[in-house]
């Protein structure tokens, strides 16, 4: 999904995984698994009955150092094998987005992690500029450690 023109902060990364666009889309919309990669994220579970498609809910839980904290996030879009991307606070609220495209490559998948902040959430309104672009720096950082846990934990495609 195409990151919004009005967004206040972007970054992204891609790795290349030795599995198919099928088999890593599995992966990276397991809100469990997540938790093993994400230096941030410790999981999620859906909410009222949802299985990830586009507008199912879920509650992510997150955490850095002592703080911990869930967000009411919804599926933006499911496509299995191409596109996994969800919104922290809803897409009526259009906040704060996560993308993972999956596109086929001679190795098995090209993965692109990105990262977008239209709105600033509730907890970020009160700081600088200065704190929002570093928050922004360290988001990449963690993009690329997690990308680095899924190529990890990604079977080899067959053949």
């Amino acid at each position: 999904m195409d990151r919004a023109d009005e967004a206040i902060a972007y970054e992204e990364a891609s790795i290349e995984i030795a599995a198919s666009p099928e088999a890593v889309y599995d992966l990276v919309s397991d809100l469990a698994l997540m938790a093993e990669w994400s230096p941030e994220s410790t999981g999620g579970s859906w909410r009222d009955g949802g299985t990830g498609q586009v507008g199912d809910f879920f509650d992510g839980s997150n955490k850095v150092r002592e703080r911990e904290w869930v967000r009411e996030v919804e599926v933006a879009a499911a496509d299995r094998g191409r596109d996994f991307t969800f919104v922290a606070g809803g897409v009526a609220n259009n906040r704060t987005w996560w993308s993972y495209e999956m596109a086929p490559s001679d190795t098995g998948t090209t993965l692109t992690e990105k990262w977008w902040v239209v709105n600033k959430p509730p907890a970020w309104i009160d700081r600088s500029h200065d704190q929002f672009l570093e928050r922004a720096a360290a988001t990449l950082g963690m993009i690329e450690t997690t990308l680095q846990g899924i190529k990890q934990a990604a079977k080899p495609s067959d053949g």
